[in-house]
């Protein structure tokens, strides 16, 4: 009740850049503070019991934190303490880029939806490397499931796209727990051109490459798809996944199926959308391919149906802007007996 008053009285009432920069910074702090203890025992979550071992180790429940929100890796341990159980930063990509010009940021109050038109601002890829390797020292840092989100620099053409992907998961590899192959954001001009096996070999078979010489280790590497691809192109993915050896599909990105003029909207929109390509997605791969379910997850109610259209695990963005800190935990505890 007191977020939701804070979010209608100010937060409404603050430019959604600004907002989500100020809150992302905050998040920070406190995670990095003596707070941290005290928010993970009263809103967060720490399952004691192993969820699930998708990745190559536990992962502590089943929502974790979308790509997108922390995109430099400012912010993990605070996303960790209001209660995710697994953070993935970024996008990030090779060199630093500011992104798109502004305003790119938009609420749809009315919808619970966000629309965003970022494109990929991000520090870059030898930043968040620091950033994460400085993570990584501490026994807290090592205990946070982290994936890193990978995207190519928007001056790099379609055709040498896999050496930007190879140099992000070199540098940083090391330091995740999984690695998401982002071609399906639709704010950097070309990239859902990518989004079909022939583009996409050369750019995972790289990314396989120079994550494993970084980190000389099994390193997880899914690939995140966009909602709007008719059955036969999810089915075409799902098969390439395969062929691949990949870990998995992340499902969904932003959808371009919207009356605005730029952006992908998030958000409740999506939620029938994604489940319907998570569950085609299950019919179509192996039981041991991982799906991490994302897209208009709100309640308790619509996890539980995300689960049951076959993802192994969940992811959470807009709702989070809308809900609040306590959304994280509440969902994983509710989701603890499964």
């Amino acid at each position: 009740m007191l977020y939701r008053l804070l979010f209608d009285t100010i937060i409404t009432r603050t430019d959604p850049e600004r907002a989500h920069s100020e809150s992302v910074h905050a998040i920070g702090a406190a995670g990095r503070s003596p707070l941290a203890p005290l928010l993970r025992a009263t809103i967060g979550w720490r399952g004691g019991a192993q969820q699930t071992t998708a990745f190559t180790r536990p992962v502590p429940g089943f929502v974790g934190l979308a790509a997108g929100m922390d995109k430099n890796a400012t912010a993990v341990e605070g996303m960790d303490a209001l209660g995710f159980a697994f953070v993935e930063v970024g996008t990030v990509t090779p060199e630093p880029q500011p992104g798109n010009e502004q305003p790119r940021m938009w609420r749809h109050v009315e919808s619970r939806a966000l629309r965003n038109a970022m494109g990929f601002n991000n520090d870059g890829s030898r930043v968040v490397a620091r950033r994460l390797k400085s993570l990584r020292s501490s026994k807290r840092g090592r205990s946070i499931v982290v994936g890193v989100n990978i995207g190519k620099n928007k001056w790099t053409s379609e055709e040498e796209a896999a050496h930007d992907y190879a140099v992000c998961a070199s540098r940083l590899a090391r330091y995740a727990d999984y690695l998401a192959i982002n071609v399906s954001s639709p704010n950097t001009p070309g990239l859902r051109d990518l989004q079909n096996s022939q583009s996409l070999r050369p750019i995972i078979n790289a990314t396989k490459t120079a994550a494993y010489d970084a980190a000389d280790r099994h390193v997880p590497i899914l690939l995140k798809i966009a909602p709007d691809m008719n059955v036969e192109t999810v089915r075409e993915m799902a098969g390439l996944v395969v062929d691949e050896d990949l870990d998995g599909i992340i499902a969904t990105n932003t959808t371009v199926q919207h009356e605005h003029r730029r952006g992908g909207l998030s958000g409740e929109p999506l939620t029938n959308r994604s489940l319907d390509i998570v569950r085609e997605l299950r019919n179509s791969l192996p039981s041991d391919r991982l799906i991490i379910g994302v897209g208009g997850i709100t309640t308790v109610d619509d996890a539980q149906a995300m689960l049951g259209a076959g993802a192994d695990l969940l992811q959470v963005y807009s709702s989070f802007v809308y809900e609040g800190p306590c959304l994280p935990g509440r969902l994983n505890r509710a989701l603890s007996h499964l």
